[in-house]
Formats: C-alpha cells, structure tokens, sequence
C-alpha cells in the first residue's frame, strides 16, 4: 500500500493542487462562493472515494460531513477533522508567487509546495484524503469505519462548530478523533501533540471625542483615543513580561519537573528558532524556558491596531475611536470566558470619564490535554515508526485548535493530533508552504496509522 502512496504522489500533488486554487478565505464576505466551492469540492473529493458524502449548511460556511463503512463489524471507528478554509493572503505585494497559484519551488529540503493553505490546512487534510485513496485502490476498501467533518469557519473562530457537533452528535460519534493540523519536530523526527493552548480573542474599540478633531486645535486639550489604546495595550505586560490582567495566573499550575527535563531532553535551540524569523533576542516571561513559554504559559498579544488616517500623505487628526485585536493564548484550567471578562475590565476600568469601549468576543476556546495513555495514540505512535523506522515524540504546541475542545465536550472522545507542517512554513504569512517530503510522508503516515488503529480491534477479539 506505501507503493500505491510512492506510485501516485504526482497525481496527489495535483489534486491538492487542484484545492488550493480555490480562494476559500472564510473571513471576508466577498470570498462566500469561493468557500462554498472548496466545500464542494471535498464531497465530491470523498464521494469519489467510496464516501456518502453531503455538504451541510449552516448559518455561516457549510461543513463537509461524508461516512465510510469500512470493513463493518467491529472496525474502529475514527473521525478525522479538519478546515478547508483559508487566512487572507494579504499583503499580497510580499508574495513570490499568486498565493492561489500554488507552484512546485526547489529549496534545501528538495521541493516545496508554496500557496495560501498549503500547510494550514488543505495540505495537511490532503494526507488522510490521499491515505483513504491508497487504501481503497490497494484493497478496495478502508481498514476503519470513517466519519470525515470538515468546516469552513476555523480561520474566523468556528462560530458555527459547536452548534453543528452538538445537533449532530450522534451522527459523529466515533471512537477517537484524528486531526493533521500541527507539525512535526522537525523534518526527519514525527511527533504527536498533546497538548494544545486555549485562546480568547476579542476586538475592542474605545470612543471619545463625538467626531475626528484638528490636532492643532485640540491637541493637549483632550485625550487622544489612539494614545489612549496605546497607553493600556503598554499596561497589559510587566517589565519581565508578565500579563497585568486581574487573576490571569489564578488557576495556571507550574509544569512539573518531570514533564520540564523531557522538554529539556529534546534539545530544542531558542537562538536557531528565533534565528529563522530574523531575531536573536526573545521576549514573554522572563522566568521560563522558551519551550515552557511556548507551550505552558498563558500569553496575552495584540493581533492588530487601527484608526486615524493611515492613508499615504499628512492629515493631522485626532481619532474619534481607536480599535485593537486582543488575543490570549490560555493553558489548562484557565476558564476562558473568566479571562475575557477580566480583559474586558481591564480595558473599562482605565478609561477617563466620557470615553466608552466596546467589545466584539471573536472566539473562545478551553486549553486541551491529551491522554498519553491511550490505545489509540499507541497506535498512532506505531503507525509513526512503521514510516519514519524511529519512534515519534510527544510535544506540546503553543496553537489552538477550537474543534479539539468541542469533539471531547459533545462527542466524549479524545483527538490524536498527528501534525506534518514544520516550523518554518510560514503559517499565516506570505509565501505559506509545505515540504513536498512532509506531504509525502504524511500520505503514508496516516495509511499506515489506519492499519495500526484497525489492529486495535484485532487484538482485544
């Protein structure tokens, strides 16, 4: 079967290809059509493979729901998750190439696939596509009974997910979840995330004056909304970078010190990581290793600021209202509506008398921890070596993937987060991209990953 995988690794390439053409920017209206073709186009992907396979509304973009049989019995049963919707490409002028016209590029590790969504998460669900097609070709069928969900709202928050898993609960019910969107160590070592960071995120915007005002005439007479935002984003660090949010740390427990020396034992080199991003200085908490901070802490970060006029040339106004994007990356035990209400006051309890904030809550999601002890990631692990010929590592991750909260809350499973992307893949940046090595082996990782869950069963028959 890892032959058929090897033997038609163009044809997949083009297929994913065929995928990342479609502009499926979830966040912007003007994209609607384009998502609802990506999503299209996934039924029909599945269709082709054996699935029954539906495209579903709902009141945002519509999910991908498709099942296979499998062998029937007592097969396991997985449900693979995954997004096909896609971030901006802005800015577009610091693309090398159109963001939607994905190319085969040469680099140090051979080829690279470069476009918007290669990695992030097109690419990635593309692998277990591809491990369902090598499957089917080789012997027919799958080794597993097979629930596919995929959505089209992730990049915007999954608005419409919870809803959506909880009116169709029983419909996905399975026996563990398997999700492709997070990385490997590097591009020789598989690693399995269990751990996942939670996040809250909001916009907020403060008001002041009635309208825009003449600096020169009003200028020192009254507080500048833009300076204003400028002076409580400052506040929301200490000088060793700690958050000044009230209660943030309340329920933050410390890592524990054999948890700490693993990390410690994977040799991870904060200077060659911040090295690729062009840096050589770090920042966050000052008291904890860069690996702890990445994957332990909670963090508070500004995503984006905007008012006045930012057009080319001079126009010397004060601001009406000023408006941040304000995320926090939570870890377990952190309640996350706890953390944006605290947020929220934070903001509120520094404005001067007449001015107003308001709030737009853009996603919350809870801090997850995976079992370490489970037949399933067994498997996976398993499944893992069978390709790699070495055993992969268990990492954390300082992302957060919202559908991993909501899977365990209404469908009472875990997720084995089984990740091919790579640290340097530019996620949510110009010129996205995904090593054609790691496409390749995640095709054969999740074949071989269905053989060993199939086993599971096997065993305890």
């Amino acid at each position: 079967m890892l032959e058929r995988v090897d033997a038609n690794l163009d044809a997949s390439v083009e297929r994913l290809f065929d995928l990342l053409r479609i502009p499926s920017v979830s966040t912007d209206p003007a994209f609607k059509d384009h998502v609802a073709r990506a999503a299209g186009w996934m039924a029909d992907e599945l269709a082709g493979l054996g699935f029954q396979a539906s495209v579903r509304p709902t009141p945002g973009h519509p999910m991908v729901v498709a099942h296979h049989p499998g062998p029937g019995g007592d097969a396991p049963h997985v449900l693979y998750y995954g997004h096909y919707d896609v971030q901006p490409a802005d800015p577009l002028e610091l693309w090398d190439t159109g963001p939607f016209e994905p190319v085969l590029v040469d680099a140090e590790r051979g080829k690279r696939i470069v476009a918007r969504g290669a990695v992030d998460d097109k690419g990635q669900v593309m692998t277990w596509v591809e491990a369902f097609r090598a499957w089917r070709d080789t012997h027919g069928t799958l080794p597993c009974r097979v629930t596919v969900l995929l959505e089209g709202e992730e990049e915007t928050g999954s608005p419409s997910l919870d809803p959506f898993i909880a009116a169709n609960a029983g419909e996905l019910k399975a026996d563990v979840c398997v999700v492709c969107d997070t990385g490997m160590w590097d591009v020789d070592q598989p690693a399995i995330t269990y751990s996942l960071r939670g996040m809250v995120y909001l916009e907020a915007t403060i008001r002041g004056p009635s309208r825009d005002l003449h600096s020169g005439m009003y200028g020192g007479v009254v507080v500048n909304p833009l300076n204003l935002l400028a002076r409580i984003i400052g506040d929301l660090h200490d000088d060793r970078g700690r958050v000044q949010i009230p209660h943030f740390y309340d329920d933050v427990i410390p890592v524990g010190a054999n948890e700490k020396a693993q990390w410690e034992a994977l040799g991870f080199d904060e200077a060659e990581y911040l090295g690729g991003v062009g840096l050589t200085v770090g920042g966050g908490e000052r008291d904890f290793g860069a690996l702890e901070r990445q994957w332990a802490r909670p963090t508070c970060d500004v995503n984006g600021i905007l008012g006045g006029y930012v057009d080319p040339g001079a126009k010397t106004v004060i601001a009406r209202e000023a408006m941040a994007k304000i995320s926090c990356r939570l870890v377990p035990d952190q309640d996350p509506a706890a953390v944006a209400a605290n947020l929220k006051r934070f903001i509120t309890d520094r404005l001067p008398e007449g001015y107003t904030a308001s709030f737009v809550d853009l996603g919350l999601a809870p801090a997850i921890r995976v079992p370490t002890d489970s037949a399933y990631l067994a498997a996976a692990r398993q499944g893992l070596a069978d390709v790699f010929g070495k055993e992969a590592y268990l990492i954390g991750t300082g992302g957060s993937i919202p559908a991993v909260g909501s899977i365990r809350r209404y469908l009472g499973i875990d997720s084995i987060l089984l990740g091919f992307g790579l640290d340097d893949d530019r996620v949510h940046s110009p010129n996205e991209k995904f090593e054609l090595v790691c496409f390749h082996n995640g095709i054969r990782s999740n074949a071989a990953v269905l053989a060993r869950m199939a086993g599971i069963a096997k065993a305890k028959g």
